[in-house]
């Protein structure tokens, strides 16, 4: 599913119980038992559920989870995701850290949704970032996929991705693919290839000098990401990237783009409203 989620738990643990609950230890009893459940509030793709399991499951293994809902479903208000039974100091120290985590990325799956259904009937895709919460990226990405998007790649190590200061710093568009050729051969290293693109001019060049994969079309307009597309012609994969909303966004996709790459799926999402509810 995911890397081993344990660093990160005991950070975040360590961050939210710090030397104990105390409103907890001086109000509920240590053998206390109880059940609460997850309840969704608004509309929206539920994600997180696996990683709420792995939650329950680092802080308490005798937490009994009942899940009725699976990540990736679209949910309404008044559905119950899964119902957690134990220890009730177990409930109430695993709330917030489950919430944050459940509601952050059922926000990030809904807001994707949303983009991949204003895409129906074309053949875009809708790529993630690397604008993600800093410690939090592969849940993220994961939350993405969820939603219906599709991951670029997840670091800086697994494809080669020639961005304007890549360019400029390399004195060139030429210059900065040979160099990325090279190094690859060098290292034995089998990476994709994908450069960013200004205007038409650099466009021009790229295709004469060849040896990439992908071609980003980056704040480009309408009219200009048109061009590009039937200059292109299909020699090479195409991304928008840029200025692109969800209003503008199909009118992008029927340019004949391939992908278009969205920072917002992970950095301006709105996390959706749930709660977790004794009963």
């Amino acid at each position: 599913m995911h890397e081993d989620l344990t660093p990160f738990l005991q950070r975040a643990f360590a961050e939210d119980i710090g030397d104990g609950d105390h409103t907890t230890l001086s109000c509920i009893p240590a053998d206390a038992v109880g059940k609460s459940r997850l309840i969704i509030k608004e509309k929206g793709v539920v994600a997180g559920v696996n990683v709420a399991l792995e939650v329950f499951k680092y802080f308490d293994p005798e937490l009994k989870v009942t899940v009725f809902i699976k990540d990736g479903t679209e949910v309404k208000p008044g559905d119950v995701v899964f119902e957690v039974e134990g220890k009730v100091h177990s409930l109430l120290q695993t709330e917030r850290l489950m919430l944050n985590l459940m509601q952050r990325l059922s926000g990030v799956a809904t807001t994707t949704r949303r983009y991949m259904k204003e895409l129906e009937g074309t053949k875009t895709r809708v790529l993630d970032t690397r604008k993600t919460t800093p410690g939090m990226r592969m849940l993220e990405k994961e939350a993405v996929a969820l939603g219906g998007g599709c991951n670029h790649r997840i670091g800086l190590f697994d494809m080669i991705l020639l961005k304007d200061n890549h360019v400029d710093f390399a004195g060139g568009i030429e210059n900065a693919i040979n160099r990325a050729h090279a190094y690859l051969k060098e290292k034995g290293k089998n990476l994709k290839i994908e450069i960013e693109v200004r205007n038409l001019d650099e466009l021009e060049r790229v295709m004469k000098t060849g040896g990439v994969d992908r071609i980003m079309l980056d704040n480009f307009d309408i009219p200009t990401t048109r061009e590009a597309v039937k200059r292109i012609d299909g020699k090479y994969e195409t991304e928008s990237s840029g200025g692109i909303t969800l209003e503008n966004l199909r009118a992008y996709a029927e340019c004949g783009v391939d992908y278009i790459s969205v920072g917002a799926l992970t950095h301006s999402v709105k996390s959706l409203d749930i709660s977790f509810k004794a009963i």
